[in-house]
């Protein structure tokens, strides 16, 4: 090798001087992008928390400067003949792109002129490029930089789907107070004030050396570790902190078999469900407390409150019963809910759904784990997580057909208090105190009846669907589930598709303009879902001609057709005992469309209904 070659350089380098005009590859073995909803709602609380935790309103810009930085980790990099390709970090590099297109989109509807753009992409002879360069990723990032949104096309892989739905997932995230007269110091204090470790070689056999290195054998101590440190430090007796020790390893692979920074999330929400009392008011200027102390340092947290913790600084039984009783207790509620979000599990099914659709997991699992208590019974456990899932599906399915976002920045605060209210409840009162909340709601079916299908909803419309076709099949005795329609394991999948045509020239009888029955026309009620390429078989046709291939179909959309209700006792039973108004329809117009409409909303009305009791 080289003496070039041979090198290696580290340098701390704020976020700024990273990506302002840099163009960097990404290696074929780092290619997938695989970050989850709570990988980048955590992203975003972190850095968000951090910056309001030194903003105080009435500071000038220049007092930026002087805000304490954020440390975001290293990242490597190879560099040869000029080219840089990322070898390890493009996880969190392609997540920060996402994050500043969507600042850069809000500055625009905020009024602000902050130069975001140099850290997204470099123009060079009047021609632009991202400056994270994966030639399949392109349309995607044009499309959310210049309209906000992406909907993947069948031939797009994986990755580019994830970052459209990540991106999403940032505009549910990205707190409201935020968007007023701090948003021009948060830009300041982003570019300039986050911190990562930019490790460069110039050789690949370097690079893969250094990549191994920091993931097979990185010495940092995480905030867990550190925690446990803390904790065995105080017991008394050798041979009972070797086996707390051995104990506690355990539980961390478990968690880690799960994802990588599982212990991590486990703590926060166990510390959060149990023991937190104070939250940041939502205004910019507002110190963090406890929720927002134990999501960024739980292992201080720990030390600083123990008497909230219900530990005794004098008393090493108090550390040991600690383990033995508390930690063990929480680790397998937490390890039922995880399971429970892999596999649909009908005594924790509620579990299952939100984590399809649902609130920020920040936020649900502290609520979750809120009402247990270390004497309940593993059924008692059961019961109250699946009780408190079953208020978040209906809290989100409420909210989603009303159009009203549930963003985990514009409901945290609503929710850590209901943390407080149903810590420690009995099944009863727990029941008692969300089936008040759901009447308490604002947000009713009524909504239903205006609902419809649009650019930023289709994964919630697919959601809906797929519950409300599971649960009439069940409702009439057969065996399919929500995972059947949802996310198949084998099969084709199930795609939301229009009863009408795309064919406004057989509507013009009811709609003058073309604008109205494209509007009437993505309504819930003109909607089902139908197995991929089923619909492009026959879906420009007529409704009175393709309508008697929906015979073939699952229950709802068979529900059409006059065959469906002839010799079908299951069926009928169905459609009596719970008085829902399903009609076939031998023609498909737009008071079709209504009375379609209105059997959804009162299917909803059966599935989410507010007393969680029945």
């Amino acid at each position: 090798m080289s003496k070039l070659e041979n090198k290696i350089e580290a340098r701390h380098r704020n976020l700024f001087d990273v990506l302002n005009e840099q163009k960097y590859t990404v290696d074929y073995f780092q290619r997938e992008y695989s970050w989850g909803e709570k990988h980048i709602e955590e992203l975003v609380t972190d850095l968000t928390s951090a910056f309001l935790n030194e903003y105080a309103p009435g500071d000038k810009r220049k007092e930026v400067e002087n805000y304490n930085n954020y440390y975001l980790g290293p990242f490597v990099v190879s560099s040869k003949d000029g080219k840089r390709s990322i070898i390890d970090g493009q996880q969190r590099l392609t997540s920060l792109t996402l994050f500043l297109i969507y600042l850069n989109n809000l500055q625009k509807e905020l009024g602000e002129s902050q130069k975001i753009e140099p850290l997204i992409f470099s123009e060079k002879y009047d021609e632009k490029s991202f400056n994270i360069t994966v030639e399949e990723r392109i349309p995607c990032l044009e499309a959310l930089f210049n309209y906000g949104s992406y909907s993947p096309a069948e031939t797009d892989d994986e990755s580019t789907a994830n970052m459209a739905e990540r991106y999403q997932d940032i505009v549910e995230a990205f707190p409201e107070e935020l968007k007023n007269d701090a948003f021009p110091f948060f830009i300041d204090w982003l570019k300039y004030n986050v911190i990562m470790v930019e490790i460069i070689a110039y050789s690949d056999e370097n690079a893969y050396t250094i990549f191994e290195t920091m993931n097979d054998r990185g010495l940092n101590l995480t905030p867990s570790e550190m925690l446990k440190g803390f904790i065995l430090s105080r017991f008394d007796h050798a041979d009972k902190r070797q086996k707390a020790n051995d104990l506690w390893k355990k539980a961390m692979m478990e968690l880690k078999a799960f994802e990588k920074d599982e212990d991590q999330r486990f703590f926060q929400s166990w510390l959060r469900a149990q023991y937190a009392d104070t939250i940041r008011p939502g205004k910019a200027g507002s110190k963090n407390e406890d929720f927002e102390k134990i999501g960024t340092r739980f292992h201080s947290w720990v030390r600083d409150n123990l008497n909230k913790v219900g530990l005794d600084p004098d008393s090493g039984t108090s550390f040991e019963q600690f383990i033995q009783h508390e930690f063990q207790f929480f680790l397998k509620a937490y390890t039922h809910i995880l399971k429970a979000e892999k596999v649909l599990n009908a005594r924790l099914e509620h579990v299952y759904y939100i984590h399809r659709w649902g609130i920020a997991p920040t936020l649900s699992f502290p609520l979750m784990l809120a009402p247990l208590n270390v004497d309940d019974s593993d059924d008692m456990v059961v019961a109250k997580i699946n009780t408190v899932a079953r208020y978040i599906e209906t809290f989100v399915v409420r909210r989603s057909v009303n159009f009203r976002k549930f963003s985990a920045s514009s409901i945290r605060y609503t929710m850590y208090s209901l943390v407080k209210d149903i810590r420690g409840k009995s099944l009863d009162d727990l029941k008692q105190v969300l089936s008040k909340k759901l009447v308490e709601m604002q947000e009713s079916f009524e909504g239903v009846d205006e609902f419809r299908l649009h650019g930023q909803n289709y994964r919630f419309v697919k959601f809906l669907l797929s519950r409300m076709t599971a649960w009439v099949e069940q409702q009439a005795g057969m065996s399919t589930s929500f995972a059947t329609y949802y996310q198949p394991e084998k099969g084709k999948p199930f795609e939301v598709e229009h009863i009408w045509a795309d064919k406004f020239s057989r509507h013009q009888d009811e709609f003058e303009q073309e604008h109205e029955f494209n509007s009437y026309r993505n309504r819930l009620g003109d909607l089902v879902l139908l197995p991929r390429g089923t619909n492009q078989s026959y879906g420009d046709l007529p409704y009175e001609q393709k309508h008697p291939h929906y015979i073939k179909e699952n229950l709802l959309v068979k529900s059409l057709c006059p065959l469906a209700y002839q010799n079908n006792p299951n069926f009928t039973r169905l459609q009596s005992e719970l008085n829902l108004p399903f009609k076939p329809h031998e023609a498909f117009k737009k008071q079709d469309v209504d009375t379609r409409q209105h059997l959804y909303r009162a299917i909803c009305e059966r599935i989410w209904h507010h007393d969680l009791n029945s």
